[in-house]
């Protein structure tokens, strides 16, 4: 069966490789007789299929012992409560730079359990840039610095990351598309429907002494102690998204680590972008130095032709695109599974669908 080109944001293209591997293993996992969505999360063979997944996660980022990796359930928006109850007081600030849909979403729930100071935001011209850090208004002592790495409805991406005591990072949809230096961070947080695996799980890199300290309001499974304590186990995790994850980490690691996939990458939204800014027919909204290697929203030049766009490139096996319902126009996801062959296929269709209607 012919495989489409899905440019989906999430729940995203997974690699091919990967599948046919889950595939054969379907209805009996090494010998074991039982799928593993089937086996106990105690089994001996559960446990090694966990272990194995987190080292594979810490080969790729060079994580040290000084961090927990937790495997979780909740999504990345669990963690927007998850972390003020873990790693503040009610009096704590937070400081946010506000760069999205995600990081607005971010900042409500906080304020909820502590003090938010936005100390940035680019709200006021439809979020199509990071403001420069000469322009953040940072508290004097807030306890954390909340950035979204990447803005997966509006495409914008931090190409480096500030400078701060705890700095905590959504990294939801740009994870393991590039290499990242943990000991920057306090806190990495990622849902994994995006470059890691199915929805369903939540990866969590956090330094080990802001464990510990959680309020008593957090509930038991979101406390990072009890979670650490417990291998990630404190109540039954989503076995089968771990084990998926799994097998994504080691295809990563097979196809030239963090560096190759930033490589890849790369490359093909440079193509993506090129072809938009040769074009008098698409735009791309968001200001050059700041635009996603991971999510690229585009416009036509006539709205009215949005549709008319969208069922062609259906017809011609291009599923996803069309942009987020708040912003409307476009939206290539592609992913570290997504290859260069799809990205090339609608560059293509994007030349003859101008050339036709332009």
């Amino acid at each position: 069966m012919a495989r489409t080109h899905n440019f989906s944001a999430g729940p995203a293209a997974l690699p091919t490789e990967v599948l046919a591997q889950a595939s054969a293993e379907m209805l009996d996992y090494q010998g074991s007789g039982m799928s593993v969505m089937e086996m106990s999360h105690r089994s001996k063979t559960f446990v090694d299929i966990a272990a194995q997944a987190e080292q594979d996660l810490r080969d790729l980022f060079a994580i040290s012992d000084d961090y927990h990796v937790l495997f979780l359930q909740g999504g990345a928006t669990g963690q927007f409560a998850g972390i003020p109850m873990n790693l503040t007081r009610d009096d704590d600030t937070m400081d946010f730079i506000d760069t999205g849909a995600w990081s607005k979403k971010a900042i409500k729930e906080a304020g909820k359990y502590c003090k938010v100071n936005v100390a940035a935001s680019s709200s006021d011209t439809n979020y199509d840039h990071i403001p420069a850090s000469a322009e953040w208004q940072l508290s004097d002592n807030a306890t954390l610095l909340h950035v979204c790495s990447n803005e997966t409805i509006g495409g914008v991406q931090f190409k480096e990351f500030p400078k701060h005591k705890t700095l905590v990072a959504d990294m939801s949809s740009d994870i393991l598309s590039r290499p990242v230096n943990v000991d920057d961070f306090g806190l990495i947080y990622a849902g994994a429907q995006k470059n890691i695996g199915p929805a369903g799980l939540t990866v969590i890199i956090v330094r080990k002494d802001l464990c510990g300290s959680a309020r008593g309001i957090t509930p038991t499974f979101l406390d990072y102690a009890v979670q650490a304590d417990a291998e990630s186990m404190s109540n039954t995790p989503p076995t089968y998204a771990w084990y998926l994850a799994g097998l994504v980490f080691k295809w990563v690691k097979a196809h030239g680590g963090l560096a190759g996939m930033a490589e890849q990458n790369q490359a093909k939204a440079d193509l993506l972008y090129n072809a938009i800014d040769a074009s008098n027919f698409y735009t791309a909204p968001v200001a050059m130095q700041d635009r996603s290697v991971m999510n690229v929203p585009f416009t036509l030049a006539d709205s009215a032709l949005d549709a008319d766009f969208l069922a062609q490139a259906e017809a011609r096996g291009m599923f996803n695109l069309k942009g987020h319902r708040s912003v409307g126009g476009m939206r290539a996801s592609i992913y570290n599974a997504v290859p260069m062959a799809s990205v090339e296929a609608l560059v293509t269709f994007m030349s003859e669908f101008e050339n036709e209607r332009g």
